[in-house]
């Protein structure tokens, strides 16, 4: 028999989970189906997990410049085993603090992997056997996972995706790292700060190509100068995978094809959605796979829905908590509640972070992309090194740029790069939802001795105000 339920959720990602707690805050009667693990990639294998990586890999780097300090400390050195037991052990932790928000929520929990057998109805297929649950509205909300080499594909040897790379069998000496977008870079600067060899490829033109194009050229730069070999405008030929290593053939931007040998490569080429296999292909739309919908998180087919990484993108954790927070309300307003308003995803607001050393966050337009939309803008840089409390902590590498249109003073952007950027990101993406002007910022009371004076300056900066250059 049946189990009927106001809301379904397919995954229990940072979207699905987050969907289901909103959805039983509104005093719906709600289920979720993970076929793995409560919290999905990002608390299990993504962004939690690889923070705690990063994070050792940062003091590593601070004990082994003691010295720049005016510390001593001797026989320092990196133990991958413990790092990789920290890591797992914070992702357990949080595993286990969404299991305890299920049953506070009152939120049933069905393991196994789930299909539709028709629009409100879901089969799910689990170790105690198939279970038929029914319900008004689903969610899809079931992620995706991360995009092979046609033919190289990762073999958790030699070959490794995110997942291979957060759990390491051994420590690469000479690592090859393919795609330069947060995924990569972030495994990029972990490795080579743990004392690997890293070399990135990039297909376009510049690393972290979704970045303003003055905050890709700092980070190549910085990450050069940490002793990383970068190629962009640059194309993987062959791949050739051996017991003990890989070779390696990569055509560059001169278009010369250069051999190497290195012990591991980790791919970062993009993700693929997980909605093939699941009874979706006649009740939505796709497009390469995801489903498309509106503001709301509505699909073609009344009473499905669909957020995060299975949707399009940008694809990150954040934006798919947000996404299942307004379908929820979007839904509980369906059903009759008056009391919620959604506000549909504003794209342009969400900001990125990517935690590599340094650090880069943004929010908005690129300067390039503001001006092909056809503003005429006033653009601000403010350098760390104009910063006492950036020079006090030893970060001084770094800077914040702001992005306005001329005419109305509107923040269309900022960028960032540099030591706790990734914190600061949030001021001006309030900023932006508030839809604040130079104006308002210029006029902030920033706190001293704070890194976030400099986004004051950059302000400042824009308009030839700048105090402290």
């Amino acid at each position: 028999m049946a189990e009927n339920y106001d809301v379904i959720v397919l995954g229990s990602g940072p979207g699905g989970y987050v969907a289901a707690i909103r959805a039983a805050q509104l005093g719906l009667k709600t289920a979720i189906v993970e076929r793995e693990l409560l919290g999905g990639i990002c608390l299990n294998w993504g962004c939690i997990p690889t923070k705690a990586l990063l994070r050792s890999a940062e003091i590593y780097h601070y004990m082994q410049h003691a010295k720049d300090y005016g510390l001593v400390a001797k026989g320092i050195e990196a133990d991958i085993e413990a790092v990789v037991k920290r890591s797992r052990g914070v992702a357990k932790q949080l595993n286990q603090g969404v299991t305890h928000l299920m049953k506070k929520n009152k939120i049933a929990v069905h393991f196994g992997t789930g299909s539709f057998k028709n629009a409100n109805t879901v089969e799910v297929k689990g170790e105690k056997g198939t279970e038929t649950l029914t319900a008004k509205h689903i969610i899809v909300a079931t992620g995706a996972r991360a995009r092979d080499l046609p033919f190289a594909p990762a073999d958790g040897k030699r070959v490794w995706t995110y997942r291979h790379a957060m759990t390491p069998s051994e420590m690469p000496t000479k690592l090859l790292v393919i795609g330069s977008g947060a995924i990569g870079i972030e495994f990029a600067s972990f490795y080579n700060d743990m004392g690997a060899e890293v070399t990135v490829v990039e297909m376009l033109d510049r690393i972290v190509p979704v970045e303003d194009a003055d905050v890709s050229a700092f980070l190549e730069k910085s990450l050069t100068k940490q002793g990383m070999t970068i190629k962009t405008a640059a194309a993987l030929e062959e791949l050739k995978v051996g017991p003990n290593s890989v070779s390696a053939k990569v055509k560059g931007k001169d278009g010369k094809v250069e051999s190497g040998e290195y012990s591991h490569v980790i791919v970062a080429i993009g993700i693929v959605p997980n909605t093939e296999n699941i009874g979706l292909e006649k009740l939505v739309e796709m497009d390469r796979g995801f489903i498309q919908i509106d503001p709301y998180g509505r699909t073609k087919t009344k009473g499905i829905w669909a957020i995060g990484d299975c949707a399009p993108g940008p694809w990150l954790a954040h934006k798919a908590s947000h996404e299942g927070v307004t379908a929820v309300e979007a839904i509980a307003q369906e059903l009759g509640n008056k009391d919620v308003h959604p506000h549909p995803l504003e794209r342009n607001a969400i900001p990125g972070c990517t935690y590599c050393h340094p650090q880069i966050a943004s929010v908005g337009m690129t300067e390039a992309k503001a001006k092909e939309a056809g503003y005429t803008v006033k653009a601000g840089t403010f350098p760390f090194i104009g910063n006492g409390k950036a020079i006090a902590l030893g970060e001084a590498e770094g800077f914040v740029k702001t992005v306005f249109d001329a005419k109305t003073g509107e923040l269309l952007g900022a960028h960032m790069v540099g030591a706790e950027v990734t914190e600061m990101i949030q001021g001006y993406t309030i900023g932006k939802v508030l839809e604040t002007t130079e104006a308002e910022l210029m006029n902030t009371i920033f706190p001293h001795p704070t890194i976030s004076e400099s986004m004051h300056e950059s302000v400042l900066a824009a308009y030839g105000r700048a105090l402290h250059i």
